[in-house]
């Protein structure tokens, strides 16, 4: 988890600081609650179509988990399936690597335009600027991302990329970019991009794509879209480069199916993506279309060393985003307040392990540990649980502000003793009776002014639970004994 630490250690996030600005932004607020509930409901309407959705949910993690089990075996078999077929297949162990390795086989081919279709991995290790840096002409074809591309912004969602942005914003953007005519008409500036697209795909020398799943049993790479652009990327330009995370290869083509059903429903609540595409290599003689060449980059990036920790749940992520769709944190706060290509409930997880633990300490404490992520999650990744685990590692590196540690210390001492319970309860009803105005609190003090600096707090019952608990049974007590007695 601490690779990559020294590289980390100058970029500081502040999450609270953009946190607290992101819950103020009411416009923000309502778009990011819109937009993931409603695809909330998607997800709950369409998954009762499989029947039962739990019994699927767990077949594909105990997939999940036999291909990591047996992660060298699989790969080696998807390698060699690949080279089978005509590809070549490139290994890197580093964004930094991958990147170097991309820019390569363009100058080699001679590649100077890129039309590439949505990758999150490519996002992960900053491809286009690498490539834009060595001189070549990059273009993102998904809609979502070609509209951050031009406003230079990262990612906010892991499936809706752009779902922050308005089409008022949109529209004003296009016209500074694409020269045309100020319009928030959605269809006119889908076409608008679709006229600069085209000319790019008819153009390009390259293609490039992400791969949501990679057969090792026939060595196909499965793509997902929803808009046809990765079947442009893929069989257009004469040279295709797919980059694929080391988790994302499954053993066999059977498998695949159990996979397609969850993705698209977890995602978006859609029966099927509008285009499953699967690449097997370069085109043969008698191909009507397809690329001269095919390559396959398999990255690492860390992912190795999340295999073999605690935290090997988190590869079986099909990166869905059902769990950004659940989390009232990431409803609230939107996806560039995580500073992190993987934004939500499971980008608190993988985030530190792929970056640094150290650097993005904030995140695991961002959680209500509601376990509405895992309830959506469909690998069954049991997030919160691996939460509460970052979290008491964090302890162990020293990294909990010393407050917290000096108040759960106490907080150990009373509850060991029934005497400091029982008279500090006391104290702490009385103290907050006393500051409280018409049943809330306006305003509280030291850490939890965090709380009233966004929200007012409800003050404490008249008597607490345990008193009211003891009167019920007391009672129930008492009516038995009459029942008894007649």
């Amino acid at each position: 988890m601490s690779a990559g630490r020294a590289g980390q250690r100058e970029f500081k996030p502040d999450f609270k600081r953009k946190a607290a600005l992101a819950v103020h932004d009411k416009h923000l607020r309502e778009t990011f609650d819109r937009c993931t509930r409603r695809q909330d409901v998607g997800r709950r309407a369409a998954l009762p179509e499989l029947g039962d959705p739990l019994a699927v949910r767990n077949l594909a993690a105990r997939i999940k988990n036999h291909t990591l089990q047996n992660l060298d075996r699989y790969l080696e078999q998807l390698i060699d399936n690949v080279e089978k077929l005509g590809g070549q297949v490139h290994f890197a162990e580093t964004g930094e690597q991958a990147c170097a390795i991309v820019t390569d086989i363009a100058r080699r081919t001679g590649s100077k335009s890129i039309v590439k279709g949505k990758s999150m991995v490519s996002e992960e290790i900053e491809l286009d600027d690498a490539l834009e840096a060595a001189g070549l002409d990059v273009v993102e074809t998904d809609l979502g991302e070609y509209i951050l591309q031009l406003s230079r912004e990262k990612p906010c969602h892991i499936v809706t990329p752009a779902i922050h942005m308005t089409k008022e914003g949109v529209g004003r953007l296009f016209a500074e970019k694409l020269g045309i005519d100020y319009t928030n008409d959605p269809e006119s500036l889908t076409a608008a991009a679709r006229t600069v697209l085209r000319e790019k795909f008819q153009h390009a020398d390259m293609g490039m794509t992400g791969a949501n799943f990679a057969v090792a049993e026939t060595g196909s790479i499965c793509i997902v879209t929803n808009e046809g652009n990765g079947r442009f990327c893929s069989s257009r330009p004469r040279v295709l480069v797919t980059m694929m995370g080391i988790e994302k290869v499954i053993p066999r083509m059977k498998d695949l199916s159990v996979f397609l059903k969850l993705l698209s429903k977890s995602a978006t609540g859609q029966r099927m993506t509008c285009y499953t595409s699967l690449i097997n290599g370069p085109k043969r003689p008698d191909d009507f279309d397809g690329p001269e060449e095919f390559h396959l980059v398999i990255i690492d990036k860390n992912r190795t060393k999340i295999l073999a920790s605690d935290y090997r749940e988190t590869l079986r992520c099909i990166r869905c985003g059902a769990c950004l769709n659940a989390c009232p944190v990431y409803r609230t706060i939107g996806g560039h307040t995580y500073e992190s290509v993987y934004p939500g409930p499971i980008g608190k997880l993988i985030t530190p392990m792929l970056r640094c633990l150290e650097t993005y300490e904030h995140l695991p404490q961002a959680s209500t540990l509601c376990h509405a992520c895992f309830e959506a999650c469909p690998a069954r990744i049991d997030t919160p649980r691996m939460l509460i685990e970052m979290r008491y590692e964090l302890r162990k590196r020293g990294r909990m502000p010393w407050l917290y540690r000096i108040g759960f210390k106490f907080w150990r001492i009373g509850m060991n003793s029934k005497f400091l319970y029982h008279w500090g309860a006391k104290f702490y009803h009385w103290s907050m009776d006393l500051f409280a105005r018409e049943g809330w609190h306006r305003r509280l003090f030291g850490p939890a002014a965090e709380w009233t600096n966004q929200r007012d707090f409800p003050a404490l019952a008249d008597r607490p639970f345990h008193d009211r608990w003891a009167k019920l049974e007391a009672e129930l007590d008492a009516m038995e004994r009459q029942t008894k007695e007649k």
